[in-house]
């Protein structure tokens, strides 16, 4: 197992996503410790002197103008922790509870937020040893940062609230012990230092970009076993048409498309026919593909920014002794990555479901109605049409960026917000969504191809046709339709490799 190096500056959303799947641990870098502590010191000094800065000797929120006398410090922390343990709905699962405590760590890893070396050390400890905090879905919206979703994150660290460890929820006290730990008290500044930041956010969205990147490979793939089996021209991927439109996603799909169909003897069948272009579905899979491509890219790099920031409030700058109050909590660039994302995306899901259509429909297809024979006594794949239409008029109502609301809280204080973990949720939501009709385009296409016999494609698309057949048998007549989409679903990872070019 692979060790990531903590240092608030270089992680990125492949080491989110090994860590939230358990295939990664995690530790401090000596910098970050040394960080961390000259940060830590500053904060004492300033405790010891007596001053009044916000968060560490004052309330918070609208209370920031109230003083809190030394003795109470550290009970202030406690009780902030446990007044913003606050959400309510399902708990997010574990990779991305796990997801959260790699990214906090990160962001104090950063050494601007006065914590101990061993409040983090704890952090990791618990996520090297598999656990995960049990984390409500619903109760931030996105301002001063995910609080409440990161309060009960912090929650564990002080011995409350629930851990989950194989699937096996347990108080959190229990699994610390479970794992040779106490909990800690928490001193000036940590409990709003835990707390403040988008991590709900980036965990999210880092775990749902991962899958929608292999998403877009596979919707290639399986747009090019679609084309095949209509018996469709590769003239629109010509590489001088995109040179003249050079959008960076429109030249890699348009090439992607060319290697993909390289070799295919259906194609080589019918070269010298009378057809001149095919519908847009077919025709535009690199203009619309490319387009996702190049929104998810675009929303992924202000996830790594943001993975990498300090994103609490206040700032300690060591350098010149300072505390500066701020708002880098405050989640509107992901928010509207997220929301930029997902529109894009509810894109590849809309076009993958045209191409469906036309593989299921005789009078677009010249294949026999709904893919089966003995149409009529069997529906064939009539209804998981169906199916990819109900999923993308889902996505499409979902595809309302959430980043335009605003909600204000905390007494006006917070009096614009971000709603970003809606957004990060919504893209959540459409990426399976798109996985869905994706994996229902990949059926029909596999089923279509063999109505071309003996004529055979290419070797990509013969790979994965073959890789599907392993797992779902041909569709000769009607039976029990929804195993094989669950099984289909299940597939796509397996037949991500069958996607690869050198493009």
């Amino acid at each position: 197992m692979s060790t990531i190096q903590l240092d608030g500056e270089s992680l990125g959303l492949h080491d989110v996503v090994a860590a939230a799947r358990g295939e990664a641990k995690a530790e401090l870098t000596a910098g970050a410790r040394e960080r961390m502590r000259a940060s830590r010191a500053l904060v004492e000094k300033f405790v010891a002197e007596g001053r009044t800065v916000y968060g560490i000797t004052t309330g918070f929120g609208v209370f920031s103008e109230v003083s809190i006398p030394p003795d109470q410090v550290l009970e202030l922390q406690r009780r902030l922790i446990l007044s913003h343990c606050a959400g309510l709905g399902e708990p997010y699962p574990d990779e991305v509870s796990r997801a959260m405590m790699l990214l906090r760590a990160n962001a104090l890893a950063k050494g601007c937020s006065g914590v101990r070396v061993e409040v983090v050390e704890l952090l990791l400890a618990m996520l090297n040893a598999g656990l995960a905090p049990v984390i409500p879905s619903q109760g931030s919206v996105g301002a001063s940062g995910d609080l409440a979703p990161l309060a009960h994150l912090a929650s564990t660290l002080i011995g409350e609230g629930t851990v989950r460890l194989a699937g096996r929820a347990m108080p959190a006290r229990e699994a610390l012990a479970s794992i040779g730990r106490a909990p800690v008290v928490l001193q000036a500044k940590e409990g709003l230092a835990l707390i403040n930041g988008t991590q709900a956010i980036c965990a999210i969205a880092s775990l749902a970009l991962d899958r929608a990147r292999m998403l877009l490979d596979l919707s290639d793939l399986f747009a090019t076993m679609t084309l095949d089996a209509l018996r469709g021209t590769d003239a629109a991927f010509d590489a001088r048409i995109h040179a003249v439109r050079p959008h960076a996603g429109q030249t890699l799909v348009a090439a992607r498309m060319r290697e993909l169909l390289a070799g295919s003897e259906i194609r080589n069948s019918h070269r010298d026919c009378g057809r001149v272009q095919d519908a847009y579905s077919l025709r535009c899979v690199p203009q619309v593909h490319g387009a996702v491509r190049d929104a998810v890219e675009f929303a992924s790099s202000k996830i790594a920014i943001e993975i990498n920031s300090a994103t609490d409030n206040p700032l300690i700058f060591v350098e010149d002794e300072t505390v500066v109050s701020g708002g880098n909590f405050h989640g509107a660039p992901v928010a509207m990555a997220c929301d930029v994302a997902t529109l894009a995306l509810v894109d590849l899901a809309s076009i993958s479901e045209r191409r469906i259509e036309r593989l299921v429909n005789p009078q677009l297809s010249e294949l026999p109605p709904f893919l089966v024979k003995e149409g009529g006594l069997n529906s064939g794949f009539m209804i998981a049409q169906v199916t990819a239409a109900a999923l993308v008029s889902e996505s499409k109502a979902l595809s309302h960026p959430a980043s335009v609301d605003s909600i204000p809280t905390s007494a006006n204080k917070e009096d614009h917000v971000s709603m970003g973990p809606t957004a990060a949720w919504k893209l959540s939501r459409v990426v399976e969504n798109v996985a869905g009709v994706l994996a229902i385009e990949a059926m029909c296409a596999a089923q279509a191809l063999e109505f071309r016999r003996p004529l055979r494609s290419s070797a990509p698309v013969e790979g994965a046709h073959a890789a599907i057949r392993e797992k779902i048998a041909p569709w000769d007549q009607d039976r029990y339709l929804h195993a094989d989409l669950v099984a289909a679903l299940a597939l796509l990872p397996a037949l991500h490799p069958f996607a690869k070019t050198s493009s």
